[in-house]
């Protein structure tokens, strides 16, 4: 898809990893509908054994193409709800050391690579609570099933050998600069991103506009403040109350902050402000 670099979440990873040398790098996600369990275990035990404890596996079930796209990867997109959660099962088989796994993932069974389910709906609560992982919900441009995802998680959860107790992760855009009038000016960029995607116009992050939401008809600002209402757009402190207020309400216990900006200085400024708004 034009404008999300996804297309080899496993060489990017791998790509990410051998520059840096404490964070942990993970997938956000694999689509499983689009990959044989047996190949996302062998790809990510190949970057475990290279770079160990540092790399999450992040599973999602959206197909994210169409029937002619899942046709040129090989795939059949099945309409059945326990396809998911069978992949998932099988794919964890193969990290494993029971002797009654018949096929073997080279590198991969042994290897600790945490699992995480990602979500936008209620379905990916479900699952995750299930197997007793942690959850990631995409927040950061799916945000209307949040609050209800996180509470079916928490209450039926299922205590597992990888985790005692519930675990949130939540997505949140943070368009942060030394000013307001800057930060608003930045943010145009994802706005444009999410309408032309809403549109079915999907595209490359474009430059930020002056004025475009004034541009825009009561349609598309309806859109935006749906999309973004896990989002801050300001200064420091501003960002640091939005980031509490998050906190606060949804009790989560890890953030994965999201920039969108087009230009790397201000992005990279962007992520300054947000760690410091976290830190302070």
């Amino acid at each position: 898809m034009p404008g999300i670099a996804s297309a080899a979440t496993a060489v990017l990873i791998g790509h990410v990893a051998g520059g840096t040398s404490t964070i942990r790098v993970g997938a956000g996600g694999i689509m499983l509908p689009n990959h044989s369990p047996l190949v996302i275990a062998e790809q990510f035990g190949t970057l475990e054994s290279l770079y160990p404890g540092r790399i999450d596996l992040g599973l999602g079930r959206a197909p994210g193409s169409d029937q002619r796209t899942a046709q040129a990867l090989r795939r059949n997109l099945s309409s059945d709800p326990d396809e998911f959660p069978r992949d998932v099962q099988e794919l964890a088989d193969y990290f494993s050391t029971s002797p009654q796994q018949a096929v073997r993932a080279v590198p991969g069974t042994g290897l600790n690579v945490p699992l995480w389910i990602l979500g936008s709906s209620l379905f990916g609560a479900q699952v995750a609570a299930a197997f007793g992982l942690p959850f990631a919900f995409a927040s950061h441009f799916a945000p209307a099933q949040m609050m209800a995802a996180i509470e079916m998680y928490r209450r039926g959860f299922r205590p597992s050998q990888s985790l005692a107790e519930p675990y949130v992760m939540l997505g949140f855009n943070v368009f942060g600069a030394d000013s307001l009038a800057q930060a608003k000016f930045l943010a145009t960029s994802m706005q444009q991103a999410f309408v032309n995607l809403r549109s079915g116009r999907p595209s490359q992050l474009q430059p930020p506009a002056e004025g475009y939401l004034e541009g825009l008809g009561p349609q598309e600002r309806a859109l935006l403040d749906q999309v973004l209402s896990c989002a801050s757009i300001g200064t420091l402190e501003m960002v640091r109350a939005d980031l509490r207020n998050f906190i606060r309400q949804t009790r989560a216990d890890e953030l994965m902050i999201t920039s969108q900006i087009f230009d790397h200085a201000a992005r990279l400024r962007s992520f300054e402000i947000a760690a410091e708004a976290l830190s302070g």
